[in-house]
């Protein structure tokens, strides 16, 4: 089952539910002969669809709202903020092409600090799914949840199959004594190659690497962060955020909140990437499975001369 189908069955099952879009229909083609006045394009006005979302809201409905994802977060961050973080209302935020997503894309329209402006908002809830196994198994629960949430659509398919979702727990892929990878969103495919290259070329005795994907940022499992920093010489956080606000800010946070450190090693972007073909992007700016598998070994190996592993 795919986005618009799951969101289509869920609207009928539910007539709470309004979908919404600022004239961006590439997950919701279908919406509007099925749902008739359930389905609402406001045209290219971000800031008007929150504002009547809010509205919505207020009256007993679940609006599911649509845009690209820069836009959504950031041309109505206002009317996000006020109308709905400040009222704590239900509104669900889907924001499309998030991150390497829009690959093709310059600065004005890639959203890589989506996730540290939506979890600056107090009760606004942040999702991440790595694919759209991901998606369609964490969107009941997030849908159902009477808290606003953004989540960063993501319907690519995927080469994992996912365990069953459960708002603010992290799925535990492997656990690695050695390097644990957190990662969240459409680089998860990366890591687990990554994964492979380095316990494939770990030497005599092999490296042992650890998986977490962290689908869910907010609220966010901080058991699990505790306990891959207890249990593993190095963490390496891989995202297609900056690092200033994304998960590698909710480690350190999670870190200093719990008087504890780690040896981190951040992956993430300190500047806008250069469009291209999402391949060439991934290759660019070195989050190809090859590059993040060379990037942490180095890192893994510096770490362990230092502390006389090595």
């Amino acid at each position: 089952m795919g986005y618009e189908e799951l969101l289509l069955q869920t609207a009928q099952d539910d007539e709470r539910i309004i979908v919404m879009t600022a004239e961006n229909r590439a997950l919701v083609r279908n919406m509007p002969k099925n749902l008739g006045s359930r389905f609402i394009d406001t045209g290219i006005t971000e800031q008007t669809m929150i504002g009547m979302a809010a509205g919505f809201a207020l009256r007993g409905r679940v609006p599911v709202v649509h845009a690209l994802a820069p836009f959504l977060t950031m041309r109505a961050f206002e009317f996000i903020r006020t109308d709905v973080g400040i009222a704590h209302l239900p509104v669900k935020l889907s924001g499309f092409i998030p991150g390497f997503l829009s690959d093709g894309n310059g600065p004005t329209h890639q959203a890589i600090e989506d996730v540290s402006i939506m979890r600056g908002i107090p009760g606004m809830e942040v999702y991440c799914p790595a694919d759209e196994d991901d998606l369609v198994k964490m969107l009941p629960a997030i849908w159902a949840n009477p808290n606003p949430a953004y989540v960063r659509i993501n319907h690519k398919k995927g080469n994992y199959t996912h365990a069953p979702f459960e708002p603010g727990k992290a799925e535990v892929i492997t656990q690695g004594k050695h390097i644990t990878f957190l990662v969240y969103g459409m680089l998860l495919d990366n890591v687990l190659a990554a994964q492979k290259i380095l316990e494939a070329d770990g030497g005599v005795e092999g490296l042992s690497v650890g998986v977490v994907n962290m689908r869910t940022l907010k609220p966010v499992d901080e058991e699990v962060i505790i306990n891959c920093v207890r249990n593993s010489e190095v963490l390496v956080v891989v995202e297609d955020h900056f690092a200033t606000g994304g998960l590698y800010t909710i480690v350190a946070e999670t870190l200093l909140k719990h008087k504890l450190t780690a040896s981190v090693l951040s992956l993430a972007l300190n500047k806008w990437f250069k469009p291209g073909m999402l391949n060439e992007v991934l290759a660019f700016e070195g989050f190809t499975a090859e590059k993040i598998a060379h990037k942490t070994r180095a890192f893994y190996s510096n770490e362990a001369a230092g502390n006389g592993v090595l």
